[in-house]
């Protein structure tokens, strides 16, 4: 094979009490074409979408490095290659972009390898490059997913997602990193707080089973990292109070921000991302707002 290409979710993480575990894959994807060129060392990177002047094109990007971790592991010289990248899913923003480029980067080397390593190996290579698996497992496999480490290997658990649970994004025109918002969190949390989130928790994964709206609003509330977060985010509580005003049970901080995710029904979803727009806009902040499906059939790819 000397071409490929590799197209991957967006996702969501943390759902408000998941912390660093629940992720999910949304409709809005990246896309990343390899092709082998019979020069050794040889790397050319093309980025075409919205803020394509972001992504370096070199070898410290990280599409380029994660496809050179598949050849260091099976211990083969990696081939010349030209890499070209349409962007859908926006950078910094707490929908997975760094997810998509290590699952892309990954599959697309296992398949021009002939496809050496396994689902299992990839999962695991794409969650020790990513540092934690919230991301990087549902972009790779997509759905919903619950994921433990227990005595150093994963386990991985699928949480049903009600089709009448409609996921709204609100992606404003301001990055967040990821290090700065885990820099504002607490090192201890109270008894109280575990209590809290734990109980949610189960309501949360009862809650997207079933399309039950009353759990839902109350197990989209978290004490772990939102309310914290939450401050480094203009009009947070405005747009929050605007989705659900409009008929969203809830609302939550999509990864580390600072993207806003609201769930709800499918006969509100109109009026909750006008909204949040709206409620935006009286901060002085432009967004996109969009309802999205759940992707169920994670990375895919075409030949």
């Amino acid at each position: 094979m000397s071409e490929v290409t590799v197209i991957v979710p967006a996702t969501t993480a943390n759902l408000g009490v998941g912390f660093d575990c629940l992720g999910a894959a949304l409709s809005m994807y990246n896309e990343f074409h390899f092709t082998v060129i019979d020069r050794e060392t040889y790397l050319k990177i093309a980025v075409t979408g919205e803020e394509a002047d972001k992504v370096s094109c070199d070898r410290s990007n990280l599409v380029y490095q994660s496809f050179l971790k598949v050849y260091e592991k099976i211990n083969r010289t990696p081939p010349g290659v030209k890499i070209d990248i349409k962007l859908g899913v926006p950078f910094a923003r707490g929908l997975g972009s760094s997810a998509t480029a290590i699952v892309g980067g990954l599959i697309g080397a296992n398949e021009l390898a002939g496809k050496p390593l396994t689902e299992v190996e990839i999962r695991d290579l794409a969650i020790a490059i990513e540092g934690h698996p919230d991301n990087v497992v549902p972009a790779y496999l997509g759905k919903c997913r619950l994921s433990i480490e227990e005595a150093g290997k994963w386990q991985i658990c699928e949480i049903p997602w009600h089709s009448g649970v409609i996921p709204v994004v609100a992606i404003p025109d301001f990055e967040l990193s990821t290090s700065e918002a885990r820099k504002v969190l607490p090192t201890t949390v109270s008894r109280s707080d575990a209590i809290f989130n734990i109980s949610r928790m189960g309501l949360l994964l009862r809650g997207l089973a079933t399309n039950n709206g009353e759990w839902l609003a109350t197990a989209l509330e978290d004490r772990l990292h939102q309310p914290y977060r939450k401050e480094l985010i203009t009009g947070y509580e405005e747009v929050k109070a605007a989705a659900i005003s409009a008929g969203a049970w809830g609302m939550v901080i999509s990864g580390a921000g600072a993207t806003l995710l609201a769930l709800t029904e499918s006969e509100n979803q109109a009026n909750v991302v006008t909204a949040m727009e709206q409620a935006w806009q009286k901060k002085g902040v432009k967004a996109i707002v969009t309802a999205l499906t759940l992707d169920t059939q994670g990375a895919k790819v075409n030949q």
